[in-house]
């Protein structure tokens, strides 16, 4: 099994937290988020995932060297592939054509899902879909009588269904998968500007390929900073039910009162200091005198007697003072 992560975009709308790392690279209870979408991914395959394929922008050898360990970590190979321009989702899965050619997953990297379903080798193709109460801002599917999937529908203004696509797919036959892409774009077939994985699709169902939905029981978004917390929040109540370690063997906590759930990343200091529930602190990352709940903390940066919460907070940032609700980039600095 080979999965493919289009994540060429910048993030626009996490800024700041987004100009010195690509979004999929930032934490949320601990871990970067392609990393948390990669182990989803693997929850569901029946198949050892074999290679990660990631579609970049120009972000650099350090973010080249964090996703190759990312791939390592879940014992897979990694393989870096670049989208130079932003065209579409189409052109940015094909940007790794070459490594669509049997089982594949396709999987964008600003979304993070629990589910209880398997993926079926013997199907044609898998859709991951989440019901949800407003469809009109989605791209939905829809079904025949047999639970096919049969037409994809981009935001209807009027109702088709209430199965949002989120932006994973699972195809059995990858080449297949590339030839339709292929054909958009050797035959200029665009919308809005861009090449839309939707209308290969499209030309697969029209070609008989059956595509199935997987849906989801839980749908996380990481789009925007509030969208994020909540994020965090709902992953670190995951790992304290499966009774993962949250803290560091390495952090220092005097005189302070951890509430779980939390995550506490290595060589963490607190002192005096409330903690949670629902807080990430990155590793390096010292508290001090702060009592700080709901939020996001990253790597190596320094909180004294401040009272925190809901917020997310780069790395190497310092921030004193008073109660916020705050969105601090990395390398930012606050004293009240």
């Amino acid at each position: 099994m080979k999965v493919i992560v289009p994540m060429a975009g910048r993030g626009s709308r996490l800024r700041p937290h987004t100009l010195t790392v690509p979004k999929p690279l930032v934490p949320v209870g601990g871990k970067p988020i392609v990393h948390r979408l990669v182990e989803d991914i693997a929850s569901v395959c029946a198949d050892k995932i074999e290679e990660i394929a990631f579609v970049i922008g120009d972000f650099g050898a350090e973010v080249e060297k964090e996703l190759i360990e990312v791939a390592a970590k879940l014992g897979a190979k990694a393989s870096i592939h670049y989208q130079e321009k932003p065209l579409g989702t189409a052109h940015a899965v094909l940007c790794a054509k070459e490594k669509l050619e049997g089982p594949v997953v396709v999987a964008f990297a600003d979304t993070l899902f629990k589910a209880n379903f398997k993926i079926d080798p013997n199907d044609d193709g898998i859709l991951w879909v989440k019901q949800i109460e407003d469809p009109s801002a989605f791209g939905v599917i829809k079904m025949n009588e047999k639970g096919e999937i049969i037409d994809f529908v981009e935001k209807p203004k009027e109702f088709v269904s209430d199965l949002a696509m989120i932006g994973i797919y699972y195809f059995k036959d990858g080449a297949r998968l590339r030839k339709e892409l292929e054909y958009l774009l050797d035959n200029n077939i665009i919308k809005g500007g861009e090449y839309q994985l939707p209308d290969a699709l499209r030309r697969l169902t029209e070609d008989g390929c059956k595509f199935k939905p997987g849906e989801v029981i839980e749908w996380l978004d990481c789009g925007n900073k509030e969208v994020t917390v909540f994020t965090n929040q709902r992953v670190l109540e995951f790992d304290y039910e499966a009774n993962k370690m949250m803290v560091s063997e390495s952090a220092s906590i005097t005189d302070t009162v951890v509430i779980p759930p939390c995550f506490i990343g290595e060589n963490v200091v607190i002192e005096n200091s409330v903690v949670g529930p629902h807080v990430s602190l990155g590793k390096g990352t010292e508290v001090r005198g702060t009592v700080i709940a709901n939020s996001i903390v990253q790597q190596n940066t320094k909180l004294s007697n401040a009272v925190i919460t809901d917020s997310m907070i780069g790395s190497y940032a310092s921030y004193e003072g008073m109660a916020r609700d705050l969105s601090m980039g990395d390398y930012s600095s606050f004293k009240e």
